[in-house]
């Protein structure tokens, strides 16, 4: 079968197609035929230097999600010809994942899609929705429990996860205020009826008091640890603030202190999305039917041998929603 393969770290315009071996079936674990999966910035960071982590075993298909068909059930519950997204878990490093056109997925790891949700979403985007959209449902509802009576702040909100969970917040009536670090994203954002569009140069809390004076409810940061401190400094008392990515390019806050850098009675949460389960898959496809949300896709590819393209405009920071690879037709 085709597959991209990382046998070291590199760069965009290194990543070719090979050759390699189907793979066998294993007990507790499914083949499914690649039908399309999204890019995702992780993926961008294993390429480029997470790869020379002893952690990581190479050479690796990376791909951390997909949707596909089962052709090998193996012991699961799964019937042959089942469509199923798959994602999270070790997906793309602890074992290959879907930079291929077929994949072996632990059972835990893979989701059936309803037949009604297939007969309403087409396959680009179905391909769109997993990984981002359950990142963003989970953050929002299980780690900030959010309300249609919240202010919620989206950092980092033009990036695909952060659209996503626009659509969704604005689904249930929320005040939003989200931000970007251009005046391309601001216009982007504004269109997408984002209540306040501001402009992020690493400090937003001054600008965030001056329209909420007491702070905002819910803070939901895609930037990570770099912005933390000042995310936190924007956070209503009782408020709780959710760190669900890494665009910052920081993993973590050196010497961090827990007692003094979470001010008083304010909640810190993240969301660690890999493990996803059948009943929160179901939900959030079901909120998204339910709500008519359209995922924002930027751009679909229809071959392996676009990897390079797709990793370039991932490091471009130019995509306008998610990016997406697309294997097959609809039949």
């Amino acid at each position: 079968m085709k597959a991209i393969v990382l046998d070291k770290t590199c760069k965009a315009e290194d990543l070719k197609v090979t050759e390699v071996p189907m793979p066998k079936i294993e007990e507790d674990k499914v083949i499914v035929k690649v039908k399309g999966f999204g890019i995702n910035r992780s993926e961008v960071i294993l390429r480029d230097y997470e790869a020379d982590e002893p952690y990581i075993k190479l050479p690796r298909i990376p791909g951390i999600e997909c949707v596909g068909k089962i052709i090998d059930p193996s012991n699961s519950p799964f019937k042959k010809g089942d469509t199923v997204c798959c994602l999270m878990g070790g997906m793309g490093r602890s074992f290959d994942g879907s930079y291929a056109e077929y994949a072996l997925i632990p059972t835990k790891n893979t989701f059936k899609i309803k037949e009604d949700i297939l007969e309403k979403l087409s396959l680009e985007e179905l391909i769109a929705i997993p990984e981002t959209y359950f990142t963003a449902f989970g953050s929002l509802f299980e780690c900030l429990d959010l309300k249609k009576d919240d202010v919620l702040l989206i950092r980092g909100g033009t990036s695909a996860a952060g659209l996503s969970a626009i659509q969704l917040a604005k689904s249930i009536g929320c005040a939003i205020a989200a931000t970007s670090r251009n005046e391309d994203g601001i216009n982007r954002l504004k269109n997408l009826g984002v209540d306040y569009a501001i402009i992020d140069n690493g400090e937003i809390s001054p600008e965030i008091l001056k329209i909420f004076p007491e702070g905002v409810e819910k803070i939901l940061d895609f930037i990570g640890a770099s912005s933390l401190k000042d995310s936190m400094n924007a956070l209503k008392f009782r408020g709780i603030i959710c760190v669900a990515g890494l665009l910052g390019g920081e993993d973590y806050i050196k010497d961090f202190d827990p007692i003094t850098g979470v001010p008083n009675g304010r909640y810190l949460t993240g969301f660690y999305s890999n493990y996803p389960s059948q009943r929160t898959i179901d939900e959030m496809f079901e909120f998204i039917i339910d709500h008519n949300i359209k995922p924002t896709i930027s751009k679909v590819f229809n071959s392996l041998e676009n990897m390079s393209d797709a990793h370039k405009l991932m490091e471009s920071n130019e995509a306008k929603g998610k990016i997406v690879f697309k294997l097959e037709n609809d039949e």
